[in-house]
């Protein structure tokens, strides 16, 4: 078997496949809202074919709003063009157990055109691989690692909707942040989750009671980018699955309801690498940190550039209620010395020097949070871009300090504005994006809201 717990190499698969423990193959990749979307394929037929040739799918997948419904208005797939298919490509790199599941493996894909074979570039896995082949130009490898938070509920994912998703029941009833007997409360879930993601490829380091009522974080090793966005992806949909096997249900909303005390973040932490090893560690003094020039221009680099790629890190309406003063969230964009009142948080020393961003939103796209980080850092370094001076102390009470985006429109201007993401993303990304993040928004401004009925149906 392969090195890793859970992962596998096609010989592996094959010996399981022949013995009668895995009999199905799920081939994924993410849309934009990073939903895993994909087929089922018979485990036999893969190994004869599909790992090799791939499968195929409708184009239209980039082109979806959250009710599967085709959007107008965008030129990579639409009406005029008749939907036609791309091509999912395993990335063999990704074979692993998906042991929550019945005799089944998993596969992650890249997107390709049918015609010319090359990567779809507004697919969210291409995107990164953009960036990352932008940093391996320069000579480096990129590490990373994500902290995911998230909301677990006793009602089922059916029972929730026939709620409205209103008066849920969370897993804990008060604030279990490291406490240990609201953790053990919810090991009938977290135990399961932990379990199930070692056993596929995702190797757990630890789990703790969150601020919220029934919120938790599971955080799992890091890795090199591509490899920890896929291990995201699979955490998400290994959670969702456990849940609703439990008749449970769980939440990445960035604020799953307005009493909710704390929101849910997805913390990223990156270091840059080098054939001499972590290419952080320097000599220059940076406030209190001993780093090297790249620590500092790719801090700078991304500090710079959160507005203009905000987008990527908050991508919902619902993202943006996350960011309220003393909540945990980061609502300042500043750099700190362990200090969790900073959107930006250095931490480690040695080897483990690392930024962490601590902006993105547990509903963020990994692929997509991970491009613009490194976007940002990379163009940090390219141009020299110096950090602003550390802030110690309140940084909630630093009025003068640059704020992260209200809402998400406002993201979107920044983001279709920006000469920046054109350049680094390119044209064609930033126009598809601007569309479906525009879409979103339309589709709030049309609906009618609880608290709209709630404030004005009998006062007006």
């Amino acid at each position: 078997m392969a090195t890793l717990q859970g992962m596998l190499t096609i010989d592996d698969l094959a010996g399981l496949v022949e013995r009668g423990e895995i009999d199905t193959v799920v081939l994924g990749f993410t849309d934009h809202y990073g939903r895993l979307m994909g087929k089922r394929i018979d485990a036999e037929f893969f190994l004869d074919s599909a790992a090799e040739a791939g499968t195929h799918a409708c184009n239209y997948l980039l082109t979806v709003n959250m009710e599967m419904e085709p959007v107008r208005g965008y030129e990579y797939a639409n009406w005029e063009r008749g939907y036609g298919d791309f091509h999912m490509v395993p990335d063999l790199d990704t074979l692993r157990l998906a042991s929550w599941l019945d005799k089944t493996a998993m596969v992650l894909c890249d997107v390709q055109e049918e015609k010319t074979h090359r990567l779809t570039p507004v697919a969210p896995r291409s995107i990164l691989r953009r960036q990352l082949d932008r940093a391996a130009g320069s000579g480096y490898q990129v590490m990373a690692a994500s902290e995911i938070e998230y909301y677990v509920y006793e009602d089922s994912y059916k029972a929730a909707a026939q709620k409205d998703y209103t008066h849920l029941d969370p897993l804990g009833w008060y604030i279990e942040d490291y406490h240990m007997l609201q953790g053990t409360r919810q090991e009938k879930f977290t135990a399961h989750a932990r379990n199930h993601l070692k056993r596929s490829g995702v190797p757990v380091e630890t789990s703790k009671g969150e601020w919220g009522h029934g919120q938790h974080e599971l955080n799992v090793r890091y890795t090199d980018a591509l490899g920890m966005a896929d291990r995201h992806v699979v955490f998400k949909q290994c959670l969702k699955e456990i849940a609703d096997r439990l008749g449970m249900s769980i939440s990445f909303m960035a604020k799953p309801t307005p009493d909710a005390t704390a929101g849910s973040s997805s913390h990223i932490h990156l270091s840059l690498w080098n054939a001499d090893g972590n290419a952080f560690i320097g000599d220059s003094q940076i406030g209190p940190v001993r780093g090297s020039d790249a620590f500092r221009w790719f801090l700078g680099g991304w500090m710079a550039h959160v507005q203009e790629v905000m987008v990527f890190y908050a991508p919902t309406i619902n993202s943006y209620k996350r960011y309220v003063d003393f909540s945990w969230a980061p609502t300042r964009v500043a750099w700190s010395y362990d200090n969790r009142t900073a959107g930006f948080r250095i931490v480690g020393t040695g080897n483990s020097l690392r930024i962490e961003c601590r902006i993105p939103g547990a509903d963020c796209n990994p692929y997509l949070a991970y491009a613009a980080a490194l976007a940002s850092g990379l163009d940090g370094i390219a141009n020299h871009i110096e950090p602003p001076a550390i802030f110690e102390g309140d940084i909630y009470s630093a009025q003068t300090l640059p704020r992260v985006p209200y809402t998400l429109e406002h993201a979107v201007n920044h983001f279709a504005s920006s000469s920046f993401t054109k350049q680094v993303f390119g044209m064609d990304v930033v126009e598809h994006y601007t569309h479906f993040f525009r879409t979103e928004i339309d589709s709030f401004n049309r609906w009618v809201t609880d608290w709209e009925r709630r404030r004005y149906f009998e006062q007006i």
